[in-house]
């Protein structure tokens, strides 16, 4: 079943679509009993019945997707597991050895940005890296998966971009800090089933373009972990959920490994694509210094 799944704001508040082409077929104005988060569908294993529901779409329930404001692929995942260093090219422009396991980190909810939306900079740093990333959407409950079964527990796949505070991150050798500032990990702008790529993703061009220049240009089949390795060891620890999501670690080109440093500013755009899956957009916006008062904080400006 081939289907590529937004969410997005509403009349009413969160809705789900279906894209077809530069349209969305909201589901909502289909039947207003239509789910409306995605990780409750995956939970139910309602992907079928967003494809049913597409059956009924008319040319009124079909919305321009360029028009629609985009929230998260999945609105508030359980988990988001991230990789470290799972690039050759990556591992090799840098002072980094190969990984004899995979080197996880986690993110936050609160660390996560939708498509469209402003990437912040935070006050406190101006090294803000950007990372081309693949990310997987969880779609069964696993727990010790063999490779064989990998490609059950798949619901999809996505775009990532790790926004990192590199000063922080490396303040200790655990990096959780710096992937964790509010609202620099963007994430989607749609969920892709497996039936529209190559098994498990593998040799897509994945890319990261900083105004418009080509700043990370390279391979999944690069990468040193695949994604059934990652699945098998990871689950070898924990049980994901549907919903979760695993990110799987990026290419070369980073900004920290440039001579100078190329530290992501506000008023840039960024943008991450992977073949087949879709292109990932973001602006960059300064974070407002704190006021003395943090009943009158504003944490965002817009100019």
């Amino acid at each position: 079943m081939d289907v590529r799944v937004v969410s997005f704001v509403g009349p009413d508040g969160p809705r789900l679509g279906v894209v077809e082409g530069d349209l969305v077929v909201d589901l909502t104005a289909v039947d207003p009993a239509a789910p409306r988060d995605l990780r409750k569908v995956l939970c139910a294993g309602g992907l079928p019945e967003l494809q049913r529901l597409v059956l009924g779409a008319t040319p009124g329930t079909r919305r321009a997707l360029d028009e629609l404001q985009l929230g998260l692929p999945v609105p508030c995942p359980g988990k988001v597991f991230c990789l470290g260093l799972n690039y050759r090219d990556h591992v090799d422009e840098g002072p980094f050895e190969r990984q004899e396991y995979p080197a996880f980190f986690m993110r936050g909810t609160t660390s996560l940005v939708s498509h469209g939306d402003p990437i912040i900079r935070p006050a406190s740093s101006v090294a803000l890296d950007y990372e081309a990333e693949l990310a997987v959407i969880i779609g069964r409950r696993a727990r010790h998966l063999g490779e064989e079964d990998c490609g059950e527990v798949i619901a999809g796949y996505t775009c990532f971009n790790d926004g990192s505070v590199r000063d922080y991150q490396q303040h200790t050798t655990q990096w959780t800090v710096g992937k964790n500032f509010d609202r620099t990990g963007a994430l989607g702008p749609a969920m892709v089933t497996p039936d529209e790529l190559p098994s498990f993703a593998t040799g897509l061009r994945i890319q990261c373009r900083l105004n418009g220049e080509v700043v990370q240009d390279s391979s999944t089949d690069r990468m040193i972990f695949s994604v059934p390795d990652v699945l098998v060891y990871l689950t070898s620890a924990a049980t994901l959920y549907p919903g979760d999501v695993v990110v799987m670690g990026t290419p070369g080109g980073v900004g920290m490994s440039r001579n100078p440093p190329l530290w992501m500013k506000h008023g840039d755009v960024v943008e991450v694509e992977i073949e087949a899956v879709g292109t990932l957009v973001n602006r960059v916006k300064d974070e407002v210094a704190p006021l003395e008062k943090p009943e009158l904080r504003e944490t965002y400006v817009d100019r």
